[in-house]
């Protein structure tokens, strides 16, 4: 194959309208396996191959999560938690932002922070939990302040790399276009940084969503983790499922819903997997 034939391919799959439906397709075949593992489950306990005491089969979970839903209990506990993931989220991911944007940009600021920041990352999510009960008290600020944590760190690696790891090529144009200082940030130095900035994001609010049951362990009286812990008591592993399949959807909406809101902002970028 010529390279005339080369650049003709590669324009015909340029001028190729994109098209939704295998995207779409793949969303979908994303439920063929849980569904089918499901089923299996559901059919191997209605058989009595399988015995569903500790592991409800679906139906089991099913009327448990109509039970709490129809009840009121589970709205109740996905809006508490709701809350705490989002207020944790959006002090983290500020805080987050910041830290990194500084030492990142700044050698002696990363001299500084960097290092004691890091070691902070090490310690197990579990260990923040007295002091901050000690520092804070029982209710919500030391449930969103454990949020925030988790939140925090991978946001700080995200940017601090993105800012370390821009192109010098790419700095070397602007200069040359002589483009003033805001001109830089805001046309070179944000673009640059921006998809590492929304992965670490993404990394931070899942996190979030793992650090609120730590949160709702510390004396809550509501909120998914707290439904974990109460079926764990009451001896009700239906309620235990219901509750991860909780937080699995709810951790997946809220997925979803970043990327949603971010995909604007990265709609210059011409990748590969636009193309497929």
């Amino acid at each position: 194959m010529s390279v005339l034939d080369v650049e003709a391919a590669a324009e015909q799959l340029e001028a190729r309208p994109a098209s939704g439906r295998p995207r779409y397709g793949l969303a979908i075949a994303g439920f063929v396996l849980p569904v089918l593992l499901a089923i299996l489950w559901e059919w191997l306990v209605a058989a009595g191959i399988a015995n569903g005491r500790l592991m409800p089969p679906p139906s089991v979970v099913g009327r448990t999560l109509g039970e709490l839903a129809a009840s009121g209990e589970l709205l109740t506990h996905v809006g508490a938690t709701l809350w705490r993931v989002a207020a944790g989220f959006g002090l983290g991911a500020l805080a987050g932002t910041v830290f990194g944007a500084v030492t990142g940009a700044l050698p002696v600021a990363r001299t500084l922070l960097d290092p004691t920041l890091q070691a902070l990352r090490a310690i197990p999510s579990i260990a923040w939990v007295p002091l901050f009960i000690l520092w804070l008290g029982i209710f919500e600020a030391s449930k969103v302040a454990l949020i925030a944590v988790g939140v925090f760190f991978p946001v700080y690696l995200g940017v601090a790399a993105a800012i370390q790891g821009i192109d010098r090529k790419i700095v070397e144009v602007g200069r040359v276009f002589r483009l003033s200082r805001l001109a830089m940030v805001r046309r070179v130095l944000l673009p640059a940084i921006l998809p590492s900035w929304i992965t670490s994001l993404r990394a931070g609010l899942g996190l979030g969503f793992m650090f609120v049951v730590a949160a709702e362990i510390m004396g809550a009286s509501e909120g998914l983790g707290y439904l974990l812990v109460d079926g764990q008591q009451l001896g009700r592993p239906d309620t235990i499922i219901a509750a991860i399949i909780s937080f699995a959807v709810l951790g997946k909406l809220a997925d979803g819903l970043l990327v949603a809101i971010t995909r604007p902002f990265l709609a210059w970028q011409d990748t590969a997997r636009d193309k497929l």
